[in-house]
């Protein structure tokens, strides 16, 4: 039987013969045609052991709908076989709101475990006769596990109407009384809110802890006087809770908006919270000191960030780090940077890091030279990024006197960004000569960001320079700077002898973008230089200039003795969607290797047109199934684009 329309009485042969095939489209069409009388047969193939069949039996099913379905459904719950039972439950769950005084009788029968499955599908069905039974087991059912499946279920429907319910549920077993809490928290009603605050001092200290939490997730302020009320007489535990759950309530600045004694008082509980053994109640608790914590705070944060290892509590360190920025620079900070213990300043500069007071930056350049060579490190960056005019001395200083090339680097970082410092250009030239390519490099990308009028005319000297890295530097710089202004020089570097030089030659009109078009009788010698990356570098020239008088170029560099050169090509004729380059590109088909054939069927997907789309549907036959379905892709592409 074909996947299509039958007749009913043909559909219903079809499912009750024994091919597999022939039922699964019978069961798919029963669906469609929303066949009733199908729906005995469609649970029978619930059954099947093809999935297939199953499936599509599960299909009819949910399209069907109505009483008989569910009807037909309730006894596969009492099934010994787990997936059919699971498969029923959640079809259930779809369409159980279509029938649910069918499944009334179930939940008041004598089997607990169908009892169960009623009231976790009654939990699916938005409907206030589901609440009412609901309401009804969850008070009266005999077996706990009914009675905390209703619960359960009574918060998935978060009707206000069940916190009645719910509340009577609290006499119950303390597991019952935990899916009760999180259902009232689930409804977020102000009545679900009224009846948690008022089981809390009648609850177990288990069942506390779980109301706490619950209303800090709530977040209504009209607790608050209660949570703070709760904080003197109860464990430990419980008033950490009790603290997380004013955080979250009173998140940010509002707490900072308590009075002096409740700041007080409750600063005392968020430094106690900082020892509990639960991540979030720490980080809870940090983020309340951030609002209104103090010198101590700073000590007490100090301390347990020493503790933290950063990779294995990541967030936790930095709730500290967040927290001890937050509060701000104080002795403890002051302290912290001019102490001997190492792992003290990190913290500290990490956390001065994220202030904005000035102060911060003397002690940490007084601590430079007095720390390891790690933590010079980090308190260069730190001073790169918050320094002014006002530290050039002590960067000179650090030019003059420092070896490490990453401290040099990020010396070299901030005088690139001082372009109002005076006298800055000679420091970062002088350290184009240094004998670390990588601060050769950050020289130069400072020199570059300085943009200076000055530095500009040291480069067009240096780029007749005898060392050819420093005619590579000297030409990259200048065609950062401006190429129509230094293409006299950037000329002469085309004919370099040193390969690397006529690279970044050729690379320095790509910053023009279209503008470089101007410049391809100067260029395109460069099209047969004996250097690959010098090649490759004008095809990507090309590929980005784009305009019809460079694409004949680009078809001579695909007969290029280099693949990479070659792929290039392709990739720019694709990208700039050049027909003429079609006939070539498919003639290349026929002794391409595995990659550059990949290469020019995307290319010609991309190209389009009837002779693409014909080399393309030629390749869907392909021995190769990498190529077919390279070939399929852009066949579609093409037809997709047509449509």
């Amino acid at each position: 039987m074909e996947n299509s329309q039958y007749d009913a009485e043909q559909v219903l042969e079809a499912l009750k013969g024994g091919d597999n095939e022939d039922a699964r489209s019978a069961a798919f069409n029963a669906g469609d045609m929303c066949l009733e009388d199908a729906v005995p047969l469609l649970c029978e193939r619930i059954k099947s052991e093809n999935i297939g069949v199953q499936e599509a039996a599960e299909y009819g099913l949910r399209k069907i709908r109505g009483p008989r379905a569910i009807d037909g459904l309730l006894p596969l719950l009492s099934s010994d076989d787990a997936p059919v039972r699971n498969v029923a439950m959640d079809i259930l769950r779809e369409i159980g709101v279509d029938g649910i005084e069918i499944m009334q009788p179930a939940l008041r029968g004598d089997d607990a475990d169908l009892r169960i499955f009623i009231s976790d599908i009654l939990g699916y069905c938005r409907s206030h006769q589901s609440a009412l039974l609901l309401g009804e087991a969850l008070l009266k059912d005999p077996e706990v596990n009914v009675r905390y499946q209703a619960a359960v279920s009574l918060g998935n429907l978060a009707f206000p109407e069940s916190v009645g319910s719910l509340c009577r549920a609290m006499q119950d077993e303390e597991w019952v009384q935990f899916a009760v809490v999180e259902a009232l928290a689930k409804i977020n009603d102000p009545a679900a809110i009224s009846a948690l605050v008022k089981l809390l001092p009648l609850s177990s200290p288990l069942v506390s802890a779980a109301i706490i939490d619950a209303l800090g997730e709530l977040g209504d302020i009209k607790t608050i006087p209660m949570l703070f009320n709760s904080l003197e007489n109860v464990n430990v535990v419980l008033r950490h809770k009790i603290v997380k759950a004013i955080v979250q309530i009173l998140s940010g600045r509002s707490l900072s908006l308590l009075a002096p004694k409740s700041q007080e008082r409750l600063r005392e509980y968020l430094l106690d919270a900082l020892t509990d053994n639960d991540e979030e109640i720490r980080i809870a608790a940090l983020q309340g000191l951030s609002a209104i914590g103090d010198n101590k705070a700073s000590r007490d944060i100090l301390d347990l960030a020493k503790t933290i290892d950063p990779d294995r509590a990541p967030d936790l360190y930095e709730a500290t780090i967040r927290a001890l920025a937050a509060i701000g620079y104080n002795d403890v900070m002051r302290e912290a940077l001019r102490s001997d213990d190492e792992t003290n300043v990190m913290i500290a500069m990490e956390a001065c890091q994220l202030m904005d007071d000035p102060r911060t930056l003397e002690e940490i350049k007084n601590l430079f030279w007095r720390v390891s060579r790690e933590l010079q490190r980090a308190a260069i960056a730190e001073i790169a990024q918050l320094g002014s005019c006002d530290d050039v001395p002590f960067f000179l200083s650090v030019i003059d006197e420092c070896k490490d090339a990453e401290v040099l680097k990020s010396a070299l970082g901030f005088f690139g960004n001082q372009h109002s410092c005076p006298d800055v250009e000679d420091v970062v030239f002088q350290q184009l000569d240094h004998r670390y390519v990588d601060v050769k490099e950050m020289a130069l990308e400072a020199c570059i960001n300085l943009h200076s009028p000055m530095l500009n005319d040291r480069f067009r000297e240096r780029a007749a320079s005898d060392d050819p890295m420093q005619r590579m530097m000297a030409v990259y710089a200048l065609g950062r700077y401006s190429v129509p202004e230094n293409i006299a020089q950037i000329s002469d570097a085309l004919e370099d002898p040193e390969p690397s030089v006529r690279r970044v030659a050729v690379e320095a009109f790509v910053n023009m973008g279209g503008p470089a078009e101007r410049y391809l009788p100067r260029l395109l010698a460069r099209l047969y230089d004996e250097d690959k990356d010098v090649r490759l570098a004008l095809v990507d020239l090309l590929g980005q200039i784009g305009t019809s008088s460079v694409m004949p170029h680009l078809i001579t560099a695909l007969r290029d003795e280099n693949e990479w050169v070659r792929i290039r090509a392709i990739e720019a004729l694709g990208m700039n969607r050049n027909s003429e380059a079609v006939p070539t590109l498919a003639n290349m088909l026929e002794t391409a290797s595995p990659m550059i054939a990949l290469r020019i069927i995307e290319a010609l997907g991309r190209i389009g047109g009837n002779v693409a789309f014909s080399v393309l549907l030629s390749l869907t036959g392909n021995e190769d199934p990498e190529i077919q379905h390279a070939a399929a892709e852009a066949v579609a592409a093409i037809q997709a684009e047509q449509e």
